[in-house]
Protein backbone atom coordinates (compact mmCIF):
# COMPACT_ATOMS: atom_id res chain seq x y z
CA UNK A 1 0.00 0.00 0.00
CA UNK A 2 1.36 3.45 -0.93
CA UNK A 3 1.92 6.23 1.56
CA UNK A 4 -1.02 8.18 0.11
CA UNK A 5 -3.28 5.15 0.53
CA UNK A 6 -2.16 4.66 4.13
CA UNK A 7 -2.93 8.28 4.95
CA UNK A 8 -6.33 7.98 3.34
CA UNK A 9 -7.15 4.87 5.39
CA UNK A 10 -5.99 6.61 8.58
CA UNK A 11 -8.06 9.67 7.77
CA UNK A 12 -11.13 7.51 7.10
CA UNK A 13 -10.71 5.75 10.46
CA UNK A 14 -10.37 9.09 12.26
CA UNK A 15 -13.50 10.42 10.57
CA UNK A 16 -15.37 7.24 11.44
CA UNK A 17 -14.34 7.54 15.10
CA UNK A 18 -15.41 11.20 15.22
CA UNK A 19 -18.73 10.30 13.63
CA UNK A 20 -19.35 7.60 16.24
CA UNK A 21 -18.37 10.04 18.99
CA UNK A 22 -20.78 12.63 17.63
CA UNK A 23 -23.61 10.09 17.43
CA UNK A 24 -22.95 8.95 21.01
CA UNK A 25 -22.60 12.34 22.69
CA UNK A 26 -24.89 14.45 20.55
CA UNK A 27 -28.23 12.94 21.51
CA UNK A 28 -30.85 13.34 24.20
CA UNK A 29 -31.90 9.70 24.18
CA UNK A 30 -31.23 7.49 27.21
CA UNK A 31 -32.76 4.54 29.04
CA UNK A 32 -35.59 5.24 31.50
CA UNK A 33 -34.53 6.39 34.93
CA UNK A 34 -34.22 3.28 37.15
CA UNK A 35 -37.05 3.36 39.69
CA UNK A 36 -36.65 2.63 43.35
CA UNK A 37 -38.55 -0.44 44.49
CA UNK A 38 -39.26 0.54 48.08
CA UNK A 39 -39.81 4.31 47.67
CA UNK A 40 -39.96 5.26 44.02
CA UNK A 41 -39.35 9.00 44.35
CA UNK A 42 -36.94 9.09 47.28
CA UNK A 43 -33.75 8.97 45.14
CA UNK A 44 -35.17 11.70 42.94
CA UNK A 45 -35.93 13.85 45.97
CA UNK A 46 -32.39 13.35 47.27
CA UNK A 47 -30.97 14.46 43.91
CA UNK A 48 -33.19 17.55 43.92
CA UNK A 49 -32.00 18.48 47.42
CA UNK A 50 -28.40 17.87 46.37
CA UNK A 51 -28.85 20.09 43.33
CA UNK A 52 -30.22 22.90 45.50
CA UNK A 53 -27.35 22.51 47.96
CA UNK A 54 -24.74 22.57 45.19
CA UNK A 55 -26.34 25.65 43.64
CA UNK A 56 -26.21 27.66 46.87
CA UNK A 57 -22.82 26.24 47.84
CA UNK A 58 -21.36 27.04 44.44
CA UNK A 59 -22.83 30.55 44.55
CA UNK A 60 -21.17 31.24 47.89
CA UNK A 61 -17.87 29.71 46.75
CA UNK A 62 -17.73 31.72 43.53
CA UNK A 63 -18.66 34.97 45.26
CA UNK A 64 -16.42 34.63 48.34
CA UNK A 65 -13.32 32.96 46.91
CA UNK A 66 -13.72 33.66 43.20
CA UNK A 67 -14.66 37.31 43.70
CA UNK A 68 -17.38 37.08 41.03
CA UNK A 69 -20.45 39.27 40.98
CA UNK A 70 -23.81 37.81 41.92
CA UNK A 71 -25.04 37.54 38.32
CA UNK A 72 -22.08 35.60 36.95
CA UNK A 73 -21.69 33.48 40.07
CA UNK A 74 -25.39 32.61 40.10
CA UNK A 75 -25.38 31.51 36.43
CA UNK A 76 -22.34 29.26 36.93
CA UNK A 77 -23.75 27.79 40.14
CA UNK A 78 -27.14 27.28 38.50
CA UNK A 79 -25.43 25.38 35.67
CA UNK A 80 -23.84 23.04 38.22
CA UNK A 81 -27.07 22.34 40.12
CA UNK A 82 -29.24 22.33 37.01
CA UNK A 83 -27.02 19.70 35.39
CA UNK A 84 -27.87 17.27 38.20
CA UNK A 85 -31.62 17.81 37.76
CA UNK A 86 -31.34 17.55 33.97
CA UNK A 87 -29.32 14.33 34.27
CA UNK A 88 -32.33 12.56 35.77
CA UNK A 89 -34.06 12.79 32.37
CA UNK A 90 -31.42 13.83 29.80
CA UNK A 91 -27.99 12.70 31.05
CA UNK A 92 -25.98 13.50 27.90
CA UNK A 93 -27.16 17.14 27.61
CA UNK A 94 -26.63 17.41 31.38
CA UNK A 95 -23.01 16.30 30.92
CA UNK A 96 -22.50 18.95 28.24
CA UNK A 97 -24.02 21.57 30.57
CA UNK A 98 -21.82 20.59 33.49
CA UNK A 99 -18.62 20.35 31.45
CA UNK A 100 -19.36 23.53 29.50
CA UNK A 101 -20.20 25.45 32.68
CA UNK A 102 -16.90 24.30 34.19
CA UNK A 103 -14.94 25.49 31.13
CA UNK A 104 -16.66 28.88 31.10
CA UNK A 105 -16.11 29.26 34.84
CA UNK A 106 -12.44 28.28 34.55
CA UNK A 107 -11.83 30.92 31.87
CA UNK A 108 -13.81 33.54 33.82
CA UNK A 109 -11.87 32.87 37.03
CA UNK A 110 -8.46 32.81 35.35
CA UNK A 111 -7.67 36.42 36.16
CA UNK A 112 -8.89 36.06 39.76
CA UNK A 113 -6.87 33.05 40.87
CA UNK A 114 -4.60 35.07 43.14
CA UNK A 115 -7.01 37.78 44.22
CA UNK A 116 -6.54 38.77 46.99
CA UNK A 117 -2.87 37.77 47.28
CA UNK A 118 -2.25 34.61 49.27
CA UNK A 119 -5.74 33.12 48.69
CA UNK A 120 -5.60 30.35 46.12
CA UNK A 121 -8.78 29.19 44.43
CA UNK A 122 -9.55 25.53 43.53
CA UNK A 123 -9.26 25.43 39.74
CA UNK A 124 -10.26 24.44 37.06
CA UNK A 125 -12.99 22.57 38.94
CA UNK A 126 -14.41 24.23 42.07
CA UNK A 127 -15.44 21.88 44.87
CA UNK A 128 -19.15 22.22 44.07
CA UNK A 129 -18.44 21.62 40.39
CA UNK A 130 -16.56 18.39 41.15
CA UNK A 131 -19.52 16.99 43.13
CA UNK A 132 -21.96 18.01 40.38
CA UNK A 133 -19.81 16.44 37.65
CA UNK A 134 -19.45 13.18 39.56
CA UNK A 135 -23.21 12.89 40.04
CA UNK A 136 -23.82 13.66 36.38
CA UNK A 137 -21.31 11.02 35.28
CA UNK A 138 -22.92 8.51 37.66
CA UNK A 139 -26.40 9.14 36.26
CA UNK A 140 -24.98 9.06 32.74
CA UNK A 141 -23.29 5.68 33.23
CA UNK A 142 -26.50 4.28 34.75
CA UNK A 143 -28.54 5.06 31.67
CA UNK A 144 -26.33 4.82 28.58
CA UNK A 145 -24.02 2.21 27.14
CA UNK A 146 -20.64 1.78 28.77
CA UNK A 147 -18.88 3.01 25.64
CA UNK A 148 -20.74 6.32 25.73
CA UNK A 149 -19.93 6.76 29.44
CA UNK A 150 -16.23 6.11 28.75
CA UNK A 151 -16.28 8.66 25.92
CA UNK A 152 -17.75 11.25 28.29
CA UNK A 153 -15.10 10.38 30.89
CA UNK A 154 -12.25 10.73 28.36
CA UNK A 155 -13.53 14.09 27.10
CA UNK A 156 -13.90 15.31 30.68
CA UNK A 157 -10.29 14.37 31.36
CA UNK A 158 -9.05 15.95 28.11
CA UNK A 159 -10.87 19.24 28.76
CA UNK A 160 -9.54 19.34 32.32
CA UNK A 161 -5.97 18.60 31.23
CA UNK A 162 -6.17 21.19 28.45
CA UNK A 163 -7.32 23.92 30.84
CA UNK A 164 -4.67 22.93 33.36
CA UNK A 165 -1.88 22.79 30.80
CA UNK A 166 -2.69 25.81 28.68
CA UNK A 167 -4.29 28.26 31.10
CA UNK A 168 -3.20 27.16 34.55
CA UNK A 169 0.09 29.03 34.88
CA UNK A 170 -1.16 31.28 37.64
CA UNK A 171 -1.10 30.16 41.27
CA UNK A 172 -4.06 28.00 42.26
CA UNK A 173 -5.02 24.78 44.00
CA UNK A 174 -5.22 22.25 41.15
CA UNK A 175 -8.20 19.86 41.13
CA UNK A 176 -7.25 18.09 37.90
CA UNK A 177 -5.92 14.87 39.38
CA UNK A 178 -8.70 14.61 41.95
CA UNK A 179 -11.41 15.17 39.35
CA UNK A 180 -10.03 12.67 36.86
CA UNK A 181 -9.37 10.02 39.51
CA UNK A 182 -12.83 10.28 41.06
CA UNK A 183 -14.48 10.31 37.64
CA UNK A 184 -12.56 7.19 36.67
CA UNK A 185 -14.04 5.48 39.75
CA UNK A 186 -17.59 6.74 39.32
CA UNK A 187 -18.07 5.66 35.69
CA UNK A 188 -17.18 1.95 36.18
CA UNK A 189 -19.27 1.92 39.37
CA UNK A 190 -22.32 3.25 37.53
CA UNK A 191 -21.73 0.85 34.64
CA UNK A 192 -21.56 -2.04 37.10
CA UNK A 193 -24.87 -0.98 38.67
CA UNK A 194 -26.40 -0.73 35.20
CA UNK A 195 -25.13 -4.20 34.29
CA UNK A 196 -26.51 -5.63 37.54
CA UNK A 197 -29.90 -4.06 36.89
CA UNK A 198 -29.99 -5.40 33.33
CA UNK A 199 -28.93 -8.85 34.52
CA UNK A 200 -31.71 -8.90 37.13
CA UNK A 201 -34.26 -7.75 34.54
CA UNK A 202 -33.11 -10.46 32.13
CA UNK A 203 -33.22 -13.06 34.90
CA UNK A 204 -36.75 -12.01 35.80
CA UNK A 205 -37.76 -12.20 32.15
CA UNK A 206 -36.23 -15.65 31.77
CA UNK A 207 -37.91 -16.80 34.98
CA UNK A 208 -41.26 -15.65 33.60
CA UNK A 209 -40.63 -17.47 30.34
CA UNK A 210 -39.56 -20.59 32.23
CA UNK A 211 -42.71 -20.52 34.36
CA UNK A 212 -44.89 -20.07 31.29
CA UNK A 213 -43.10 -22.89 29.49
CA UNK A 214 -43.44 -25.14 32.53
CA UNK A 215 -47.18 -24.40 32.72
CA UNK A 216 -47.54 -25.06 29.00
CA UNK A 217 -45.62 -28.32 29.26
CA UNK A 218 -47.73 -29.39 32.24
CA UNK A 219 -50.91 -28.70 30.30
CA UNK A 220 -49.67 -30.68 27.31
CA UNK A 221 -48.64 -33.59 29.52
CA UNK A 222 -52.08 -33.73 31.10
CA UNK A 223 -53.81 -33.52 27.74
CA UNK A 224 -51.55 -36.27 26.41
CA UNK A 225 -52.44 -38.47 29.38
CA UNK A 226 -56.16 -37.84 28.86
CA UNK A 227 -55.75 -38.56 25.13
CA UNK A 228 -54.07 -41.88 25.87
CA UNK A 229 -56.96 -42.91 28.08
CA UNK A 230 -59.62 -41.82 25.58
CA UNK A 231 -57.84 -43.72 22.82
CA UNK A 232 -58.69 -46.90 24.70
CA UNK A 233 -62.36 -45.91 24.82
CA UNK A 234 -62.45 -45.03 21.12
CA UNK A 235 -60.62 -48.23 20.18
CA UNK A 236 -63.22 -50.25 22.09
CA UNK A 237 -66.07 -48.61 20.17
CA UNK A 238 -64.34 -49.18 16.85
CA UNK A 239 -63.88 -52.85 17.70
CA UNK A 240 -67.58 -53.15 18.51
CA UNK A 241 -68.49 -51.48 15.21
CA UNK A 242 -66.28 -53.91 13.32
CA UNK A 243 -67.79 -56.95 15.03
CA UNK A 244 -71.36 -55.71 14.55
CA UNK A 245 -70.74 -55.09 10.86
CA UNK A 246 -69.39 -58.62 10.51
CA UNK A 247 -72.32 -60.23 12.34
CA UNK A 248 -75.11 -58.14 10.83
CA UNK A 249 -75.46 -60.11 7.54
CA UNK A 250 -76.11 -63.29 9.52
CA UNK A 251 -79.04 -61.65 11.30
CA UNK A 252 -80.94 -61.01 8.06
CA UNK A 253 -82.46 -63.72 5.89
CA UNK A 254 -81.13 -63.58 2.35
CA UNK A 255 -79.28 -60.24 2.66
CA UNK A 256 -78.81 -58.40 -0.61
CA UNK A 257 -75.42 -57.94 -2.25
CA UNK A 258 -75.58 -54.18 -1.67
CA UNK A 259 -76.17 -54.71 2.06
CA UNK A 260 -73.25 -57.13 2.27
CA UNK A 261 -71.03 -54.73 0.34
CA UNK A 262 -71.92 -51.78 2.60
CA UNK A 263 -71.41 -53.79 5.76
CA UNK A 264 -68.07 -55.07 4.46
CA UNK A 265 -67.05 -51.47 3.77
CA UNK A 266 -68.04 -50.43 7.31
CA UNK A 267 -66.06 -53.31 8.79
CA UNK A 268 -63.04 -52.56 6.59
CA UNK A 269 -63.02 -48.86 7.52
CA UNK A 270 -63.48 -49.67 11.21
CA UNK A 271 -60.54 -52.08 11.13
CA UNK A 272 -58.35 -49.50 9.38
CA UNK A 273 -59.32 -46.84 11.91
CA UNK A 274 -58.67 -49.27 14.75
CA UNK A 275 -55.21 -50.06 13.35
CA UNK A 276 -54.31 -46.38 13.12
CA UNK A 277 -55.61 -45.73 16.63
CA UNK A 278 -53.46 -48.55 17.98
CA UNK A 279 -50.42 -47.08 16.26
CA UNK A 280 -51.04 -43.62 17.70
CA UNK A 281 -51.74 -45.06 21.13
CA UNK A 282 -48.50 -47.05 20.94
CA UNK A 283 -46.55 -43.87 20.17
CA UNK A 284 -48.17 -41.97 23.04
CA UNK A 285 -47.51 -44.76 25.51
CA UNK A 286 -43.92 -45.27 24.37
CA UNK A 287 -43.13 -41.55 24.72
CA UNK A 288 -44.89 -41.11 28.06
CA UNK A 289 -45.82 -44.42 29.69
CA UNK A 290 -48.61 -44.46 32.21
CA UNK A 291 -47.72 -44.47 35.85
CA UNK A 292 -49.76 -46.34 38.41
CA UNK A 293 -51.83 -43.76 40.23
CA UNK A 294 -52.60 -44.02 43.94
CA UNK A 295 -55.59 -46.29 44.39
CA UNK A 296 -54.89 -48.19 41.16
CA UNK A 297 -52.04 -50.35 42.32
CA UNK A 298 -51.36 -53.29 40.12
CA UNK A 299 -53.15 -51.93 37.05
CA UNK A 300 -50.98 -52.43 34.00
CA UNK A 301 -50.78 -49.69 31.33
CA UNK A 302 -52.71 -51.70 28.72
CA UNK A 303 -55.60 -52.74 30.95
CA UNK A 304 -59.11 -51.39 30.17
CA UNK A 305 -59.75 -47.86 31.35
CA UNK A 306 -61.72 -47.66 34.61
CA UNK A 307 -65.34 -46.62 34.99
CA UNK A 308 -67.54 -45.88 37.99
CA UNK A 309 -68.08 -49.62 38.40
CA UNK A 310 -64.62 -49.64 39.99
CA UNK A 311 -65.40 -46.81 42.41
CA UNK A 312 -65.79 -49.24 45.35
CA UNK A 313 -62.35 -50.75 44.64
CA UNK A 314 -60.84 -47.25 44.49
CA UNK A 315 -62.35 -46.35 47.87
CA UNK A 316 -61.13 -49.60 49.42
CA UNK A 317 -57.59 -49.08 48.10
CA UNK A 318 -57.59 -45.55 49.48
CA UNK A 319 -58.71 -46.80 52.88
CA UNK A 320 -55.89 -49.33 52.78
CA UNK A 321 -53.48 -46.41 52.24
CA UNK A 322 -54.60 -44.94 55.60
CA UNK A 323 -57.36 -42.48 54.66
CA UNK A 324 -60.82 -42.75 56.20
CA UNK A 325 -63.19 -42.45 53.22
CA UNK A 326 -66.95 -42.68 52.87
CA UNK A 327 -68.79 -42.83 49.56
CA UNK A 328 -72.35 -42.10 48.56
CA UNK A 329 -74.24 -42.42 45.27
CA UNK A 330 -77.37 -40.29 44.83
CA UNK A 331 -79.96 -40.82 42.14
CA UNK A 332 -80.75 -43.69 39.80
CA UNK A 333 -77.53 -45.23 38.62
CA UNK A 334 -77.47 -45.69 34.84
CA UNK A 335 -74.86 -46.27 32.13
CA UNK A 336 -73.17 -43.12 30.90
CA UNK A 337 -70.74 -42.51 28.01
CA UNK A 338 -67.36 -44.10 28.77
CA UNK A 339 -65.60 -40.74 28.60
CA UNK A 340 -67.86 -39.31 31.30
CA UNK A 341 -67.39 -42.29 33.61
CA UNK A 342 -63.63 -42.31 33.02
CA UNK A 343 -63.37 -38.58 33.80
CA UNK A 344 -65.51 -38.94 36.93
CA UNK A 345 -63.37 -41.85 38.13
CA UNK A 346 -60.11 -39.97 37.51
CA UNK A 347 -61.37 -36.82 39.25
CA UNK A 348 -62.31 -38.81 42.34
CA UNK A 349 -58.99 -40.67 42.20
CA UNK A 350 -56.92 -37.48 41.95
CA UNK A 351 -58.95 -35.71 44.64
CA UNK A 352 -58.40 -38.59 47.08
CA UNK A 353 -54.69 -38.62 46.19
CA UNK A 354 -54.54 -34.92 47.06
CA UNK A 355 -56.13 -35.62 50.43
CA UNK A 356 -53.54 -38.32 51.12
CA UNK A 357 -50.68 -35.98 50.21
CA UNK A 358 -51.86 -32.66 51.63
CA UNK A 359 -54.22 -33.46 54.51
CA UNK A 360 -52.71 -36.11 56.82
CA UNK A 361 -55.19 -37.35 59.38
CA UNK A 362 -58.22 -35.90 57.59
CA UNK A 363 -61.33 -37.82 56.59
CA UNK A 364 -62.82 -37.70 53.10
CA UNK A 365 -66.29 -38.06 51.64
CA UNK A 366 -67.06 -38.90 48.00
CA UNK A 367 -70.45 -38.24 46.48
CA UNK A 368 -71.63 -39.09 42.96
CA UNK A 369 -75.05 -37.74 42.00
CA UNK A 370 -76.79 -38.81 38.79
CA UNK A 371 -78.65 -35.88 37.23
CA UNK A 372 -80.82 -35.66 34.14
CA UNK A 373 -78.00 -34.09 32.14
CA UNK A 374 -75.05 -36.01 33.58
CA UNK A 375 -73.11 -36.26 36.82
CA UNK A 376 -72.25 -34.16 39.84
CA UNK A 377 -68.99 -35.30 41.43
CA UNK A 378 -67.95 -34.05 44.85
CA UNK A 379 -65.01 -34.88 47.09
CA UNK A 380 -64.50 -33.06 50.37
CA UNK A 381 -62.15 -33.55 53.29
CA UNK A 382 -61.88 -32.25 56.84
CA UNK A 383 -59.06 -30.22 58.34
CA UNK A 384 -55.75 -32.14 58.53
CA UNK A 385 -54.60 -33.11 61.99
CA UNK A 386 -50.86 -32.79 61.34
CA UNK A 387 -48.56 -30.94 58.93
CA UNK A 388 -48.27 -32.37 55.44
CA UNK A 389 -44.85 -33.72 54.43
CA UNK A 390 -43.19 -32.44 51.22
CA UNK A 391 -45.16 -33.80 48.29
CA UNK A 392 -43.37 -35.73 45.54
CA UNK A 393 -46.17 -34.96 43.10
CA UNK A 394 -45.59 -33.04 39.87
CA UNK A 395 -48.31 -30.48 40.56
CA UNK A 396 -50.60 -31.62 37.73
CA UNK A 397 -53.62 -32.76 39.74
CA UNK A 398 -55.96 -29.78 39.60
CA UNK A 399 -54.93 -28.99 36.05
CA UNK A 400 -55.77 -32.52 34.94
CA UNK A 401 -59.14 -32.49 36.69
CA UNK A 402 -59.97 -29.15 35.14
CA UNK A 403 -59.02 -30.40 31.65
CA UNK A 404 -61.19 -33.50 32.04
CA UNK A 405 -64.23 -31.44 33.03
CA UNK A 406 -63.66 -28.88 30.26
CA UNK A 407 -63.24 -31.66 27.68
CA UNK A 408 -66.82 -32.78 28.41
CA UNK A 409 -68.22 -29.25 28.37
CA UNK A 410 -68.50 -29.13 32.15
CA UNK A 411 -66.70 -27.24 34.88
CA UNK A 412 -64.78 -27.91 38.07
CA UNK A 413 -64.03 -25.85 41.14
CA UNK A 414 -61.62 -26.57 43.99
CA UNK A 415 -61.64 -24.39 47.08
CA UNK A 416 -61.00 -24.31 50.79
CA UNK A 417 -63.87 -24.89 53.20
CA UNK A 418 -64.72 -22.64 56.16
CA UNK A 419 -63.82 -25.42 58.60
CA UNK A 420 -60.27 -25.66 57.23
CA UNK A 421 -60.94 -28.56 54.89
CA UNK A 422 -61.00 -28.66 51.12
CA UNK A 423 -63.51 -29.63 48.47
CA UNK A 424 -63.54 -30.45 44.76
CA UNK A 425 -66.84 -30.19 42.91
CA UNK A 426 -67.36 -31.03 39.23
CA UNK A 427 -70.25 -30.94 36.79
CA UNK A 428 -69.90 -33.46 33.95
CA UNK A 429 -72.59 -33.33 31.23
CA UNK A 430 -73.38 -36.59 29.51
CA UNK A 431 -73.49 -34.83 26.15
CA UNK A 432 -70.72 -32.74 24.59
CA UNK A 433 -72.28 -29.49 25.80
CA UNK A 434 -74.34 -28.36 28.76
CA UNK A 435 -78.08 -28.88 28.49
CA UNK A 436 -78.93 -26.30 31.08
CA UNK A 437 -77.55 -24.64 34.16
CA UNK A 438 -76.04 -27.00 36.68
CA UNK A 439 -76.81 -26.68 40.37
CA UNK A 440 -74.07 -25.45 42.63
CA UNK A 441 -74.26 -27.79 45.59
CA UNK A 442 -71.81 -28.49 48.33
CA UNK A 443 -71.11 -32.24 48.38
CA UNK A 444 -73.02 -33.89 51.17
CA UNK A 445 -76.11 -31.70 50.88
CA UNK A 446 -79.20 -33.94 50.67
CA UNK A 447 -80.89 -34.09 47.26
CA UNK A 448 -83.56 -31.50 46.88
CA UNK A 449 -82.02 -29.10 49.40
CA UNK A 450 -81.97 -25.42 48.57
CA UNK A 451 -78.38 -25.15 47.45
CA UNK A 452 -78.84 -25.31 43.69
CA UNK A 453 -78.15 -21.76 42.61
CA UNK A 454 -76.13 -21.04 39.53
CA UNK A 455 -73.28 -22.73 37.74
CA UNK A 456 -69.86 -23.73 38.94
CA UNK A 457 -67.09 -21.24 38.15
CA UNK A 458 -64.00 -22.40 36.34
CA UNK A 459 -61.15 -23.70 38.43
CA UNK A 460 -58.87 -20.96 39.67
CA UNK A 461 -55.29 -21.70 38.58
CA UNK A 462 -54.03 -20.34 41.91
CA UNK A 463 -55.46 -23.24 43.88
CA UNK A 464 -52.68 -24.70 45.91
CA UNK A 465 -53.22 -28.41 45.35
CA UNK A 466 -50.66 -30.49 43.46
Amino acid sequence: MTETGSRRVFADRVLLGLRILRDDLWTVRADPLPPSVWLRWLPHGVLWLTAVGITFGGLAELQDHGRLGFGGAFLLALAQGGAIVLAMWRPIPAWWLSTGGMAVGAVTLLDRLDTPPGMRFTWPWPASGIIAQLLVLLLLSLRVRFRVAVEALVLTALVTLFLEGQLGARPHVSTTVVTIALSALVVPFGAALRGRREARAELSHQSTLTAEERARRTLLEERSRIARELHDVVAHHMSVISIQAQVAPHLVENPSDELRENLDGIRHNALEALTELRRVLGVLRSESPDEDAPGDAGVVPHSPQPTLDRLDALVENTRAAGLAVTARIVGDRRPLPPGVELSAYRIVQEALSNVLRHAPGATAHVEIEYMAYGLLVGVRNTRPTRPAPPSPGAGHGLLGMRERAAMLGGALTAESRPDGGYQVFARLPAAGTDEGPAPRRTPGTPPGATGHTGTIPALDSKDGRA
